[in-house]
Formats: C-alpha cells, structure tokens, sequence
C-alpha cells in the first residue's frame, strides 16, 4: 500500500491522444523512477476533444476520450500491481457550457429557474435588461445578434428521438422552452399546410391541451414530449413546418418569427464581445465557456462529488487537487465538507492527500483549511528560484530595464495599469453585478441612501486597484484579524486616491465588506444582500489579480523572466540565504506535507529554462553588452511603420531571454524551433495588452513580430547574430544546468513532497502552454532509466547536454527519499553554518527525524567557479566548510566538512547521517 502522504508524485496531462491506459503503460517507468503517487490532470468527463480536461460536463463520469470507467479499471490495476497511489487533479469551481455536452446547462437553459440545476449555476437572473423575468446572456455568436439571425447560422431543429426543440448555432444547442411548443406546433402545421391530415390533427390536438400559461410545465414535459414523437407522420410534418422558422435576409416574416420565439426563452443570444460588459453568470476568469459552479449548495456538492466518494470507498483514490479553490465562496465550508465527505468515504480518520492551487503573493500566509495538507507548491517554486538568483546582478539588470523600457524597475505601477485595463475590458460585468449590490445595500437604510451608485462604482473600484492579494477568507461569521486588517489597509489605500468630498463612502464600503453593517446596534441593512456581497467581492478580486499580474504585467515587466513564474515577484531582489532557511524553517513546522513544484501545466515556463534564465543575473554585464549588440545587428529586421516597432524595444529585450532559454544544445533551431517561438510570442504579445490583445488584435504589429522572429532565427540573414547568440547560449546553459541540479536537489530535500511534471526527467526547455503540454517520449526515458542502475558520474557530467545526468540525479534523490522517509517526510528542518571565503554560494541544512539525518549542500551562483560558464566546475578551490557538528557522516570524521568534499566535481551533494550519539543503523547508506 503507498504512503498515506505522498513521498513524490508525478503529474500527467491525459488527453484522447495519451489516455487511461497509456498512463498505465507508464506506470512501471515511474515505480523505478521513485515516485510514489501519480497525480492526473482531471479525469472526469469533459468537452469533447479537451487537451486539458478543466471544462469537465460531468462529474458523475469518467471521461470517455481517456478509455471512460474501463480505462480507469485498467489504470487502478495498473497502480495497484506497482504499489502507486493516485492523485487526481478536481474541478469543483466550474464546468464546461455552451455548445450540447453538459445536461445541466442545457437544462437550464430549457427550463431557466424552474430547472432543479438552476441553483448550481452562480447566474444574476435579474440583471439582463428589457427581461421581465429575467434570464441568462449566452454571448456565443461571432457577429451581431442581428448578423446572425438574418444569415441563417441560427437554425430551429427538431430531435424525433427526444420529442424536443432546440434552436443550433452551429454546434451550440440551445434548447427551446416546452411552455412554447403548443404555439410552435400550430404555426408549424400552419406552414405545412397539414391542419387536415391525422397527423395535423394529432399535433394541434396535443397544443390545444396544453394551453395556458407556462404549460406544459416541468411535470407535464416528459408526458408531452413522449406523446408527440410518437405521433405517426409528426416527424415529417414538423420538418416541412419549420420553414416558418427559417430565418434569412429575404424572409422577413420567418426572421421576425424566430426572433420572437427567441426573445421568449429563458436566455439572451449575443456577440461574444458582450460577454465583457454583459454576461450575469460568474465564470472562470474570462472565459465565456466555463461557468461557475454554487457547491456552497448542499446538493450541487453532493452530485459533483459523488464519483469522488466511490472512488476513495473503493482504495482506488489516495489523494486530490483542488483547482482553483480561491473561486469558491466559501473554501473554508467546502473544506470542511470534503474532509466529511473523505472520512465517511474511508470509514476512518486515515490521512488523506489534499491539495489545494493557491496562489500566494509576497508576505502572505496560507490560511488553514480543515484535511488541506498544504497547496500544489508555487510559493516554494519561487522561493528556490530566488535564493538561486545573485542579488547583486539584479541591482545591475534594473538599470538594464530602466534603460529599455525607460520606466523604474517597479512592478506596482504596471499591475494598477493592469487591474484598469482588466476591469474596463475584460470583467466589467462581474464589477457591474457588485456595484448594483452595493448600491442597492446603500439604498436599503436612509443614512446612506445618499451614496450615489457612481460615487460607490469609484469607490470599489479603488478598493480592487489597491488590493494586493487574490482574496480574503471571510465566511458568513467575523473576519479573521489577519483578513480585517488587510481589508482596513486596502480602504486606507484607497482613501487616500480619493479626491470627492464625502470620505464616508469609504466607512460604509469597508463595513460592508466585513459585514460590520450587520452588527447589533448599527442602522438595519438587508442580512442576505450584505452577505452576498463581501462574499462576491472575494470570488471577484481573485480573477481580478490572476488577470492583472500573471496574464498581464507579467507579460509587460521582463527585467528577468526567471522571476515571473506564478505566485512570483518579477521585480524582487532576491532571497538571502537566511532568509531562505527561515521560510523553510517556518515551513517544515506550519505546512511539511504540502508540494515543492518546479514545473506545472501552467508555469510560464519550463524549469530549466528559468534556470538558465536566471543564471542571467550572474553575469548581468556580459548580458547587457550582448543585447546591446544584438539590437544593432537585428535593427534591419525590425518591422517599422509610422510610430509602430515590431517588436517593441522591451518586446525585443523579452524574446533574447526567451531564447536563450529555449535553446536547445542538442538539435538545431530548426522551423519547428521557429514556429515554437513563433507561438509564443503570439500569446505573449496578446497577454501583454500593449501593442496587441485578445480581444483586438494588431495584425500588423504581429505579423511584424513573426517576421522578426523569422528573420532573426534564419542563418542565411542573421548569421553572426546567430553564432554570438549560440556562443552565449552554450554559457547560460551549463550555468543553467547547474542552477537546473541545485533547484532539483532542493525540491527533493526540503519540507514537502516533490512533484514532477511529465517529462522534466531530462532537460525542460518549454515554454507556456500550450507548448509545455506537448507529448512525452517515455519510451526514451524509461530506456536512458534502465541504463543507470549504477551510474558513472564522470561520464554523465561529460555528457551533459544529453539531459542523462538529470535523470539519473532525480533517480538518486528518490531513491534516498524511499530509503529516508521519516527524514524527509517529517524530519525537521536544520540551518547549517558555513564559513568561508565562498560559503555565500552554498545552501546547507540537515533534515533529522530520530536517529537519522541527512546532510543537504546545495551551490548556487556558480560563474565564478566556471569561468562565467565555460567549463563545468572542478570545486577543487571551493573555499568553504559546512559545520556538521553534532552528526556522524560515513567516512569522514569532524565537524567541519570541505565543500570540496562534499560535492565532488558535483553542484549539490545529499549525504545520509547519523545525529551524533545515535545507534548506528544495521547497514551504512552511502551518496552515490
């Protein structure tokens, strides 16, 4: 049976292409690896052709593209024989709408409130306008509403097999209300000119008994639908009678009668571009086909979680991530519930592996969420990443920055300008629904009645420019202290940028944000509306700030891409070494189960890119002098046009550190190569919101860049570009590759369970996805395994553009973990002193738990020892000692252990140890 917590998952994106059984089929590749918990991307039922799996329709089964309830029969097998647990990656936040694949949207959309799913759905029925009783803006079309019905794209079907109506816009389905089959059936006949025929007879006589208002109704539909496909000769009256809803230029009567049918449904068809300004369901961020899920409801979380439950009853589940838990209104009450739902599942209090995507930001804490070990590790990601970077050239590359961008090396400046243009553009309507809510608190008692629903409008919207987190953990009781005082903060913030003459505004915003309005003794405000809003605000300000910094200013700011990666500080001066150790010290008490990650689906970048990239800062002089150059030398290639610059002259800056991150030692910058970069910088270009967007795009500028890349990257144009690019390149990478073991040392051996993402074995050069989701060559990767049983480390270290020796080095730390769990799964965490001329280019701890130990040596900044990366380090001149004292360690006795003993020619060394006095184990483990 595998560990309860994980000892190191491994995580694999399934799609229809790499499904349940070739996961399977992986299975014995990762039990030799080490790894002890595979962690899948989600396996319940999505849209058809899904690469991702996060527009689940269904969560009552398992995908049928990834071999449905066989295949993951198949895969449990499969784990079971090697003694793997499972991990699945879980969606409780939205599902996938529109098109015809999920039953309670649709069902929805049939039956509007009246649908027992209605109260699943987070939908705003009152705000859409000139609806009477309300219903829901499906913003699905690609031209105008208008456009779209008079060319016909919008077309009324009738299904003989279910009875049913449902109007198609290509392949959305959009199903028609019952209550109006009675009037459709006598045009229908009308049109066909069959009101004497039986069939005609038949179908006028079933609308007639169901006439009135709203009929039939829910009850009576079943009955109703039954009856009509079974009418003999219906099917072919039905389908001459639609005619009269067939829309078209030239048919005005048909268009007006659609038109009218549409307007009676309990949706709103409407050009995709409304969805920014208009749309009353909440969603996932922006995105129109992903709609948010109430499992705050009881029921809505019972049937969402009912596979879950068998699952875990079953043994053939060991562990969850939550995804995107900041999107729930409540994550504390949904925690509380799973863990209930966990124990009733299990039959015992057993641990059982939960993990939850959170994104923290600098200096904040991670609340505690009842049966929540820890998040999916994007805090420690950076963190390793920061302790790994050289402050001082960090000082230099702002004033690189400075210079390029001709703005100060600040990050807070770009992610106001960021949240603006995010609120004005792409969630003005979720900020709409709050701000009515506001105004309508204020307008429930006459002492502050008097604020303006514009006044409040600004108000708020200061409150979500200065707020410097995703979100608050409010319940329906008090704040925490830690959330009022972030609360009271912000306010103050935005007190501050306010220049209107009633500052009182800002008292009744803050209390109602944390429901201070409903205390007793103060002026009677409405309970649920109250409520309702602080905690709207929170499941708003999260998609607010994921869109501002790490789909926005992430893309604006590049003094070093290394530094932004999600949960990260692109302008941060990096992490002492004792402040490092004292994150870790505080980690291995608060959170020691929780994942170290290096590299997800969603990192901005592969791990071994962003080490290479910030080996940058290394040798910041050499860099600049190096763009420098290269600006010249690429100057004729660049697309001008009046004021435009494709790319721009930050745009540029960004793409060099891109390549030289993306670089590959092994193959040559072929066209795949290009167009991979090609891709990239569409993307990045689009999320930086500068010269180009998603929702306007540039054509020229990005043509221009295209170009650029092109050009740059042919030989036959850009050739000496192109050999000083490949002699620099050839330098990051080995300083990268370093940064590269150092980074891997650390996630295996600090506080925490290592995760792995497919394929980062060998070297990770990728880039965002969708470029980081591309296949995994296993077969290479299980063949290079078998061919390391006892490795020749020399040889390794000679050939190391080949990716071998970072292979066999995860191999050699999981191994260690197998044989060190207790050290490593809940030992404590041990700063270790060093002295020496170079002991700031080494991380040393120990991790101890009873009679064993082990002693970690980690290097880092590693130019100076390489001659600025060009040749891998000897450490023969390592002038610094690790103070060991207290612990025994095989063949060597003192307390003050070499540097360059320690690491042999190698950039990281775990050594297995004994605290001194302890006995002595019945067999010595030694470091390979």
């Amino acid at each position: 049976m595998p560990p309860a917590i994980p000892l190191a998952t491994y995580r694999l994106q399934l799609t229809a292409d790499f499904d349940f059984d070739k996961a399977a089929a992986v299975v014995p590749y990762l039990k030799a690896l080490g790894i002890t918990h595979l962690y899948t991307s989600p396996v319940m039922k999505a849209r058809k052709g899904s690469t991702h799996g996060y527009d689940t329709v269904d969560h009552s089964q398992f995908n049928p593209e990834l071999g449905g309830e066989a295949g993951f029969a198949r895969l449990s097998e499969a784990l079971t024989r090697h003694d793997l647990g499972l991990i699945i990656d879980f969606v409780p936040n939205h599902v996938g709408v529109h098109f015809a694949d999920n039953p309670w949207w649709l069902d929805v959309l049939e039956w509007g409130q009246a649908s027992p799913h209605a109260v699943s759905f987070d939908i705003d029925w009152d705000q859409l306008a000139f609806r009477a009783r309300g219903g829901v803006l499906l913003p699905i079309l690609g031209a105008s509403y208008g456009e779209a019905l008079e060319s016909g794209d919008i077309e009324l079907r009738y299904d003989p097999d279910e009875g049913s109506f449902s109007a198609w816009y290509f392949e959305h389905r959009l199903p028609i209300a019952p209550e109006r089959y009675g009037e459709m059936l006598r045009m229908i006949v009308k049109e066909a000119d069959a009101a004497e025929t039986e069939a005609g007879k038949r179908l006028l006589s079933l609308a007639a008994r169901y006439t009135g208002l709203r009929r039939p109704n829910r009850k009576e539909a079943p009955g109703f639908k039954a009856e009509l496909k079974e009418i003999a000769g219906g099917a072919d009256i039905i389908a001459r009678g639609l005619g009269a809803y067939r829309a078209a230029k030239d048919r005005a009567a048909q268009t007006l009668a659609l038109h009218h049918l549409l307007e009676r449904q309990h949706y709103k068809l409407g050009h995709w571009r409304l969805a920014s300004s208009d749309i009353n369901y909440r969603r996932f961020f922006d995105v129109n086909g992903l709609a948010g899920m109430r499992v705050e409801d009881p029921g809505t979380f019972a049937a969402t979680h009912r596979l879950v439950k068998q699952l875990i009853a079953d043994g053939r589940l060991q562990g969850i991530r939550l995804d995107h838990i900041d999107g729930l209104r409540d994550p504390a009450q949904y925690c509380q519930r799973l863990r209930r739902l966990v124990r009733d599942a299990q039959g015992t209090t057993r641990p059982f592996y939960t993990v939850i995507e959170k994104i923290l930001c600098e200096h904040e804490r991670l609340p505690h969420f009842a049966g929540v070990q820890g998040t999916t590790g994007y805090e420690w990601m950076n963190a390793i990443t920061h302790v790994l970077v050289d402050p001082k050239g960090l000082e230099a590359l702002d004033e690189t920055w400075r210079q390029i961008s001709n703005r100060p090396p600040r990050l807070a400046p770009y992610v106001k300008d960021a949240k603006r243009r995010v609120l004005e553009t792409l969630l003005t309507s979720e900020f709409t629904v709050l701000t009515r809510l506001l105004a309508r608190i204020a307008n429930g008692h006459y002492s502050t009645r008097d604020f303006s629903a514009d006044s409040l409008r600004q108000a708020l919207e200061l409150y979500v420019l200065h707020f410097p987190v995703y979100r608050t953990y409010l319940t329906t009781g008090a704040p925490t202290a830690n959330d009022r005082k972030l609360i009271d903060d912000t306010i103050e913030a935005a007190r501050r940028e306010w220049f209107a003459a009633d500052e009182g505004i800002f008292d009744f915003l803050r209390d109602a944000l944390t429901m201070d309005l409903l205390k007793p003794g103060r002026p009677p405000h409405s309970a649920p509306r109250v409520r309702r809003f602080a905690l709207k605000v929170q499941q708003f300000t999260g998609p607010m700030m994921a869109k501002s910094l790490e789909d926005t200013a992430f893309y604006q700011f590049h003094r070093l891409l290394a530094l932004n990666e999600v949960g990260g500080d692109p302008a941060s001066k990096g992490l002492t070494i004792p402040a490092f150790h004292e994150t870790m010290q505080a980690r291995a008490r608060e959170w020691p189960q929780g994942m170290t990650a290096t590299a997800t689906h969603d990192t901005k970048r592969g791990e071994d890119a962003r080490a290479r990239i910030a080996a940058l800062s290394e040798i910041p002089g050499e860099w600049t002098s190096a763009v420098a150059r290269w600006k010249v030398l690429n100057a004729p290639h660049l697309a001008l046009d009046g004021n435009l610059r494709a790319p721009s002259a930050t745009f540029e800056y960004m793409l060099y550190q891109t390549l030289l991150g993306a670089w590959s030692l092994q193959e040559p910058a072929d066209a795949g190569f290009v167009a991979r970069i090609q891709a990239y910088a569409l993307k990045a270009a689009r999320e930086g919101k500068e010269e180009t967007s998603w929702l306007n795009p540039h054509e020229v500028y990005e043509s221009g860049v295209h170009s650029f890349i092109a050009k740059i990257l042919d030989p036959a144009l850009s050739g000496e570009f192109l050999e000083a690019l490949k002699t620099l390149a050839r330098r990051v990478a080995l300083l990268g590759a370093l940064n590269a073991l150092s980074q891997l040392t650390l996630k295996a051996t600090l506080p925490g369970v290592p995760d792995f993402y497919q394929g980062t074995e060998f070297w990770d050069l990728s880039l965002v996805d969708p470029d980081n989701r591309r296949p995994v060559d296993f077969s290479a990767r299980h063949a290079a395994l078998g061919t390391l049983e006892n490795p020749d480390w020399n040889h390794l270290i000679k050939s190391w553009p080949d990716g071998q020796l970072k292979l066999a080095w995860t191999r050699h730390l999981l191994k260690l973990r197998n044989e060190l769990p207790d050290v490593f799964a809940r030992g404590d965490y041990q700063p270790l002193q060093v002295r020496g001329a170079h002991a700031d280019h080494v991380v040393a701890f120990a991790r101890r738990h009873g009679r064993t130990a082990a002693i970690v040596a980690v290097g880092r900044q590693f130019a100076p020892f390489t001659q600025a990366g060009r040749e891998w380090p000897a450490f023969d001149g390592f002038d610094a000692t690790i103070d060991v004292t207290g612990y025994d360690l095989p063949g060597f006795a003192g307390n003050d252990l070499p540097l360059a003993q320690a690491l042999r020619g190698f950039p990281a060394s775990v050594i297995p140890a004994r605290p001194a006095g302890a006995a002595k184990p019945g067999r010595q483990r030694t470091r390979a």
